[in-house]
């Protein structure tokens, strides 16, 4: 149900800055803001002005003037909540904002709760749920790609995939319901060699749909990079390099990184979250111990690998222990094998290593990361691993976990009714596994929802979106 209450929240980030926004919604919200607005034009009242209208006044509460500001005024059904609201933009005071709040909620207003707007313009029918969770991912987009997937959902990419499915699915599922009434007459209303075809369409979009949620959870979160290597081959002096600052600590002595360190870093628009490892090597430390089994953690959950290797090593050394990493990967991963120090390596090694055989997923390439020699060829490989041109094609790609794990449901539910127009089973076992494909598709636009899972998803809101 809709709280019919009029609510207002400080819609800008907390602090002080130039310009506040202070956002107000519900029925009353315009007689509201009237109250406490005063023009300088004589007898002029906000609930007889037109909507989509900015209008400049002050703030004024037991006649003492609190702020100048510009209102903004939007009628029902046209805003952003389906309801009347209205924006006030005041000075950035922290002062300021806390005293308005204040005065609309002496005058009728409340506090508006974690993602309250929002939940409106969902229950209003102004988004669907999978569109007004886009909202909290593009306020939270942290680079260009992530910023951009977020936009295509917000603006209903998604939910016209998961609607065209329902569709199609619902004519369907009528028609095996309707055999039901007439059991007794052994008809068929449904084309079975038809609805066969669109169920195999079905299958293969929704097992796309489930797979893209690996590279969309990494371009959201960032792409998980793993720097591994045995010790002291330099792998904390080239995140440091990469970070542009004194990350990680860089010692001679053995075992210095005991522990994962985790930063993110920005290239090229692209969000990359690299986890520095524990040197792999045999030890008696159980501390030690411990990092070297999160370090093969962090290697399985990696899209990107970065072998380092120390160049001043025999070659026969080196091959081990690229041959160790590869059996620990996946064909899906990518591995990029670091050869480093070589201003002082061996050039025997060095040269050995340039003619080692690669795979399709592999990269090597050469550098000093303590001169910081040859990064940039490291970095145009870190871009290249991950095919960024995904987000620029029409193909949606699954950023959100909650999606992801309703997909892996509703695509278990399709290859249920796959397998049992094969095996030919009577038509209500096939409409019930039908119907579990529509009841999951339908969660993820907010056609089937349920409070608990709305209060779930609104309350990682910010206050005032």
């Amino acid at each position: 149900m809709i709280n019919q209450s009029t609510i207002c929240a400080i819609s800008t980030s907390p602090g002080v800055g130039a310009i506040a926004i202070i956002r107000l919604s519900g029925e009353n919200a315009i007689s509201i803001a009237d109250k406490i607005f005063k023009s300088p034009k004589k007898g002029k009242v906000l609930v007889e002005q037109k909507a989509n209208t900015l209008h400049f006044g002050q703030i004024v509460f037991n006649d003492e003037t609190i702020d100048e500001v510009v209102v903004s005024l939007y009628k029902a059904p046209h805003s952003f909540t389906g309801e009347n609201s209205v924006e006030i933009a005041c000075h950035g005071s922290v002062y300021i904002q806390q005293k308005i709040l204040e005065v609309l909620v002496e005058n009728g207003a409340r506090l508006a709760l974690p993602g309250e707007f929002t939940q409106r313009a969902f229950l209003n029918g102004k988004m669907d749920l999978s569109q007004a969770e886009a909202v909290a991912d593009v306020i939270a987009s942290s680079n260009a790609a992530a910023h951009k997937l977020a936009l295509s959902q917000m603006r209903g990419g998604f939910s016209k995939e998961i609607n065209s499915l329902r569709e199609q699915l619902l004519h369907f599922t009528a028609m095996v319901e309707l055999e039901l009434d007439f059991a007794e007459e052994e008809v068929e209303f449904a084309d079975r060699t038809a609805l066969r075809e669109l169920t195999e369409k079905i299958e293969q979009l929704l097992r796309k749909l489930k797979d893209s949620f690996r590279l969309g959870n990494a371009i959201k979160n960032g792409i998980p990079v793993a720097i591994v290597g045995e010790t002291n081959v330099g792998k904390s002096t080239l995140l440091n390099a990469l970070l542009n600052e004194d990350k990680a600590i860089v010692s001679d002595i053995h075992g210095t990184t005991r522990d994962v360190i985790e930063d993110v870093i920005n290239i090229k628009g692209n969000a990359f979250r690299f986890f520095d490892t524990a040197g792999i090597r045999d030890t008696k430390d159980k501390i030690e111990t411990l990092g070297i089994e999160r370090s093969y953690s962090k290697l399985e959950q990696a899209t990107i690998v970065l072998l380092v290797v120390d160049t001043e090593n025999p070659y026969p050394v080196i091959q081990s222990r690229i041959d160790k990493i590869r059996s620990k990967i996946s064909p899906e991963q990518t591995l990029i094998i670091v050869a480093n120090k070589i201003d002082s390596g061996a050039n025997e090694t060095i040269q050995q290593l340039e003619v080692l055989d690669l795979t399709d997923n592999e990269k090597m390439v050469f550098v000093a990361a303590k001169q910081k020699t040859n990064l940039d060829e490291l970095i145009e490989f870190l871009t290249g691993a991950i095919d960024f041109d995904l987000t620029n094609q029409p193909d949606v790609i699954v950023t959100n976990a909650r999606h992801f794990e309703i997909l892996k449901n509703a695509h278990e539910a399709i290859l249920r009714v796959l397998n049992g127009l094969e095996t030919g089973i009577t038509g209500d076992f096939l409409a019930q596994d039908i119907r579990e494909c529509l009841h999951y598709l339908g969660e993820i636009t907010g056609e089937i929802s349920t409070d608990e899972v709305l209060g779930h998803i609104f309350k990682n809101f910010c206050i005032g979106k």
